[in-house]
């Protein structure tokens, strides 16, 4: 669920993904387009798709963060052994963009 406001005649919507909220411009003056938006928005976010995520800018090193923190805070047994794991996959993988990483790439690693 979300909801429309007005900002200087233009209609922005506010919803929440994962409880965080989220606003966006609609770059409209009519609230028709603004609810269309939001609905598409709660749409997307009920399929599972990631609005607004830019995979394009995210790296190896940003993904490999991410994991030990998570593994970190749920004090997973294992992070000694994901550690590890993650020591190899930095030879190959350490400060490229996740788009670049392809089967290529990684049957390459594999070999």
């Amino acid at each position: 669920m979300g909801m429309i406001y007005k900002r200087n005649k233009t209609s922005w919507i506010k919803y929440y993904r994962n409880c965080k909220p989220y606003r966006e411009s609609t770059r409209s003056k009519i609230e028709f387009a603004a609810r269309r938006l939001l609905k598409n928005c709660d749409g997307e976010i009920a399929d599972g798709k990631l609005r607004d995520i830019h995979f394009d800018k995210a790296t190896y090193d940003d993904l490999k963060a991410e994991l030990l923190t998570d593994y970190e805070l749920h004090r997973r047994k294992s992070i000694i052994r994901i550690k590890l794991s993650l020591s190899y996959l930095d030879k190959e993988f350490k400060g490229m963009k996740v788009v670049n990483i392809d089967s290529a790439k990684i049957k390459n690693y594999i070999d």
